[in-house]
């Protein structure tokens, strides 16, 4: 994708990660039900593992392209996060808070790449590596079902006060919230 000046020269943050754990993880998984594949093909015996063993495998081959690197842009108007094909944009102004993200330690573990749950009754989209603190971001308006997303990073602090600083640059002060606000429903998920 060819970038204009614009959008290069308006960029606040950009980060690009991966994952030792993942690239081993998925490429192996990918070679064992390969491997399992051929055996079956071979024997000439049991035609379901042999189907049961080709969509398996071909679920690890396209996780082991897809989910190796995470892509994570702000420019003044919205945060992209692009995991190979897939792309979420979330527009500036429909950030309603940001915060480290603190999953229930049984969520935490779910796995790489692109997962949604339930947390709290809110629906979250998540992009994530396993070795990697996540941010979360609650929308003012949700998206489709998506209330909430979070995403792994490097540097939590410094996406959060990028986020933050690029909120109120908008001129909306979004983070004072009235008493009955659910500011600490993205704090503590525990």
């Amino acid at each position: 994708m060819k970038q204009d000046a614009d959008q290069t020269n308006d960029l606040i943050y950009s980060e690009r990660i991966s994952s030792d754990k993942t690239e081993a993880l998925f490429p192996a998984l990918m070679l064992l039900f390969l491997l399992l594949l051929i055996w079956r093909v071979v024997t000439g015996r049991l035609y379901m593992l042999v189907v049961v063993f080709s969509i398996v495998f071909t679920l690890f081959l396209f996780y082991s392209i897809n989910y190796r690197i995470l892509n994570i842009r702000l420019t003044p108007a919205s945060l992209r996060l692009k995991f190979g094909i897939f792309t979420w944009t979330v527009p500036v102004d429909n950030i309603e808070e940001c915060d480290l993200d603190d999953l229930p330690l049984l969520m935490r573990f779910g796995g790489a790449g692109i997962h949604f749950m339930t947390i709290r009754k809110r629906y979250l989209a998540s992009f994530n590596f396993l070795e990697y603190p996540r941010v979360v971001i609650g929308f003012k308006r949700k998206v489709g079902l998506v209330r909430d997303i979070s995403f792994s990073t490097r540097q939590p602090d410094e996406v959060i006060r990028h986020i933050h600083g690029a909120v109120a640059a908008t001129g909306i002060n979004q983070y004072h919230h009235p008493s009955n606000s659910r500011s600490t429903s993205l704090h503590k998920r525990g």
